[in-house]
């Protein structure tokens, strides 16, 4: 890192893709594919291109040790390792604005675009992906949020094109929603109704979405406290009220990985869960 790269503070998006160019040209340099790298450095091959594609944020062990094996120099290494760090202290306490929810939705779509398997939960709301345009405008225009219009009508055109390629997507997706996230009720009842048919058509139509539904009226023995979502084995996105982590410790990941298996074990799928979701509808259609 040479010249402005060589500033402490990560400066967001744009410190992102410091780092990024960073870690590519230092691979490049030592003439070491992709794959090597992963291998010799303990990370996934498909977690290195996420990284040097500036759509995840490496953790400090993650950069040294990739900068062990590409033999990085000390000053070089140092830069490297600052400016991970402040982008860590950066995202540790920096509020999403309004401004930036359309870009987030943008990346997200990234990512799931570069990822074999999303496995995602939702406790509260229903999934984004899964989302019709109806339900999405209830969530974007609360007055808590305080959005632009036009911020508004960016970040519901990108949660819908989201939704348009699940079909076609290279990738799995396994996702999660309880009972109560469904039971939740969006503006009208009717706006509630047609997003529970459109789920249900998603959860018949299988192929590369599984669609699980945890009904109120099974036991549990585990109580998440966020939604989230697992990127492969490469990373978890955990979002909050204000703010979205981006979690890419493998002891951290592989704690998810567990808790989403057990969340697997009590979902219903296929046409149990059409079942769920077709008697929800109903509920609603009477109100």
């Amino acid at each position: 890192m040479t010249g402005s790269e060589n500033t402490p503070t990560g400066h967001g998006p744009a410190g992102r893709d410091r780092l990024a160019r960073a870690l590519r040209r230092a691979r490049s340099r030592a003439g070491i594919s992709g794959v090597r790298a992963g291998r010799a450095a303990g990370i996934s091959q498909s977690k290195i291109s996420k990284i040097e594609r500036g759509l995840l944020l490496p953790s400090v062990d993650d950069v040294a040790a990739l900068c062990r094996v590409y033999e990085v120099g000390e000053g070089e290494r140092s830069d490297v390792l600052t400016l991970t760090e402040a982008l860590h202290a950066e995202a540790s306490t920096r509020v999403i604005m309004a401004r930036s929810v359309s870009r987030t939705q943008q990346r997200i779509a990234r990512l799931e675009a570069d990822t074999s398997l999303v496995r995602a939960f939702q406790p509260l709301i229903v999934l984004g992906v899964l989302q019709t345009q109806e339900y999405a405008e209830c969530l974007f225009r609360t007055p808590l949020y305080d959005l632009p219009e036009d911020e508004i009508e960016a970040s519901v055109r990108s949660r819908q094109e989201r939704g348009r390629t699940l079909p076609d997507a290279s990738g799995e997706y396994r996702l999660i929603m309880t009972e109560g996230a469904l039971r939740w009720q969006a503006g009208a009842a009717s706006v509630m109704a047609e997003q529970l048919r459109e789920i249900a058509k998603a959860a018949a139509r299988g192929g590369n979405t599984s669609v699980g539904v945890i009904p109120w009226s099974t036991p549990v023995d585990v109580f998440p406290r966020n939604a989230f979502t697992i990127y492969d084995q490469d990373a978890v996105m955990v979002g909050t009220e204000t703010a979205t982590a981006t979690i890419t410790g493998a002891s951290d990941i592989a704690s998810y990985v567990r808790l989403f298996e057990r969340l697997e074990a009590l979902a219903s799928f296929g046409d149990e869960a059409v079942g769920h979701l077709e008697r929800i509808e109903a509920d609603y259609r009477r109100l």
